[in-house]
């Protein structure tokens, strides 16, 4: 298998300058770009050159490097928003680099070799940019792709899965679980396994619901037609083991759906459900391993969006969920997968 290297990545030079900001000073580098008062990216192919620039640059005006920690997140559509929202809450510095694959959502219907395939094309894109962690953002991605993802690429990766079995796990009172995801995600049985590794005792009954990530595409949270499809899926799940206590959100477009699965959820189930939401989860061990790097910086963290498709509808509608505007989304074409 092909291995992908960041750009931002180089073994013959030292990296701890590979990152530096420049508050009020105009800075170009050997391509001629203007970076004032933004990090110095590498925005050409010589790669060392530009690294070595940039060390000559701090060593000459004196300057100490602030750190900044690039995080590509992706996501099959918008609903890896959710995740972003948590990373960007509790790393309010970081560089933050997402994609919405817009135009081929939903993975979930998808079989684990296309889908698999698209992961690979997206995080080849993210670390095209640079990225030094990437987060998979997409539950489907998580559950069939993530082996392919680690032996690709050279940054950390880390997927929802695990953060939300773990959390699933601490939650649960009566060891009884229950798992909403793609019909991808459920086949899996990748939040079956992930749970039982930590608690063999926890039963873990899936339910598929396909209908879920079109409805949040196309922002219907909260009207009837969101009711009547989460009455039928959690029947469907009560019907599986009316004895659960806890159940996982297991696609990251389902959090916008929170308000109505908690209240429908009130009306299946005889005994108080907890839902758990694996974008908070994802983003703790997010903060938790750029924590152990002690990578920090003194100026304010960015976001840049991508999509495949739709940067319109994109922006309109990841700002509902974002609760801030999406001042921006950039179209792009995806570079093409080969083994």
């Amino acid at each position: 298998m092909m291995r992908f290297t960041s750009r931002r990545y180089s073994p013959n030079v030292d990296t701890d300058a590979r990152f530096v900001r420049v508050p009020r000073t105009r800075v170009t580098c050997p391509c001629q770009i203007d970076s004032t008062d933004k990090p110095l990216r590498l925005c050409c192919n010589d790669t060392n050159s530009t690294i070595a620039y940039i060390i000559t640059l701090r060593r000459k005006v004196g300057l100490t490097a602030f750190f900044i920690m690039a995080i590509g997140i992706f996501d099959s559509g918008i609903g890896g928003l959710t995740v972003l929202r948590e990373i960007k809450s509790l790393l309010p510095r970081a560089h933050l680099i997402y994609l919405g694959d817009t135009a081929r959502v939903p993975y979930g219907i998808r079989s684990s070799n296309t889908v698999t395939v698209y992961a690979m094309e997206s995080a080849r894109f993210l670390s095209e940019r640079g990225i030094d962690m990437l987060v998979v953002a997409c539950n489907t991605s998580s559950a069939v792709a993530m082996d392919a993802l680690s032996d690709g690429f050279d940054v950390p990766v880390l997927g929802v899965i695990h953060p939300g079995a773990k959390a699933a796990v601490q939650t649960t009172k009566g060891g009884r679980v229950g798992v909403l995801g793609t019909p991808a995600t459920i086949s899996s049985n990748a939040y079956l396994k992930a749970i039982r590794q930590i608690d063999s005792g926890v039963s873990v009954a899936g339910m598929p619901c396909p209908l879920f990530v079109p409805l949040v595409e196309e922002g219907w949270l909260e009207n009837e037609v969101a009711r009547l499809t989460a009455r039928e899926y959690l029947y469907r799940l009560y019907h599986a083991d009316p004895d659960i206590d806890t159940i996982v959100l297991g696609c990251t477009h389902y959090p916008l759906l929170k308000p109505v699965l908690n209240k429908v959820s009130a009306g299946v189930f005889e005994g108080p459900v907890t839902l758990v939401d694996s974008a908070l989860e994802t983003a703790r061990m997010v903060r938790e391993m750029v924590e152990e790097k002690n990578i920090h910086t003194d100026e304010d963290g960015d976001v840049e969006y991508f999509v495949t498709d739709f940067p319109e509808r994109f922006r309109n509608v990841g700002s509902m969920f974002l609760g801030e505007d999406i001042e921006q989304a950039e179209q792009v074409a995806l570079p093409q997968y080969e083994e």
